[in-house]
């Protein structure tokens, strides 16, 4: 015979119950923890269907842009070995123009950045010249930095040369939503995939993930303090740090920023790459 009862909202199982009756009620239990799990543990997991993906995607890409932005910036590069800082100015227009000038350390000042388009060139004042960066090299290290020519130009769209998709990972974070970033077949992506969390209620970044096309984990970036600059919030801080090499790490960090301002059209020209 079966033994039951119900004692203030509990269900109460006797010796004698049966092994069915015992499993069923288990099963339930554990469909409720589950239920319990989606509704209050993992809202983002509501919020991440109703979110318009693209829309997402068009911020990150726009993050540290507007029609026209100019910064100061620092770049510390880290290795077990040695340490050195830059002082930088960077001016951008749209998604598609960007020219940097190192001003600091005496060793590197002059050296300067410019890239209209899919063309991007690098002047060298110790040599006295300008030399273009073919597409094969964007993927290579600036400066000696774990960022690469394309992460300081940004040549690729995360809009334009990837897929994308909302993912809910494992360890998903509440307040927190998940991209997935797919290259396109067509274009000259070395990554696998990306995997970006960014906080659901003003869509800021909190890191990237960068992985080979065998699934390693290869590089992690980590934005930090969000600063509010002439009206745009932004993280001042990106920290980019390798994963197969050992205490190694660069950090970017925005001391002052300007968006929509007035930018000479002169700036964006090669000739600028040589001026003094």
């Amino acid at each position: 015979m079966l033994e039951t009862g119900v004692e203030q909202g509990k269900i109460t199982i006797s010796p004698t119950t049966s092994i069915e009756v015992r499993e069923d009620i288990k099963m339930i239990y554990r469909l409720f923890l589950m239920a319990f799990v989606l509704l209050f543990a993992y809202p983002v997991v509501s919020l991440a269907s109703e979110r318009d993906v693209e829309s997402i995607v068009k911020k990150i890409d726009a993050l540290y842009r507007s029609n026209t932005s100019v910064a100061d910036m620092e770049m510390q590069i880290v290795t077990p070995h040695w340490e050195r800082t830059l002082s930088l100015r960077v001016w951008t227009e749209g998604m598609d123009k960007t020219f940097i000038r190192i001003d600091a350390p005496k060793k590197e000042k002059g050296v300067t950045t410019l890239r209209i388009g899919n063309e991007m060139w690098n002047y060298l004042p110790k040599t006295n010249k300008v030399i273009k960066v073919p597409p094969s090299m964007m993927m290579g290290s600036w400066m000696g930095s774990d960022f690469t020519n394309d992460d300081l130009v940004k040549e690729s769209s995360m809009l334009n040369d990837y897929s994308y998709d909302l993912i809910v990972p494992d360890d998903a974070k509440p307040g927190h939503l998940y991209i997935r970033f797919i290259p396109k077949e067509d274009s000259p992506i070395v990554w696998g995939k990306l995997i970006t969390a960014v906080r659901a209620d003003d869509l800021i970044p909190v890191w990237q993930h960068f992985y080979d096309e065998k699934g390693n984990l290869m590089r992690v970036l980590n934005f930090k303090e969000i600063v509010s600059f002439g009206g745009k919030t932004i993280p001042s801080v990106m920290e980019m740090v390798p994963q197969n090499k050992g205490r190694h790490k660069t950090v970017m960090r925005y001391l002052k920023a300007e968006f929509d301002v007035q930018i000479d059209d002169d700036v964006f020209t090669r000739r600028n790459l040589q001026r003094k």
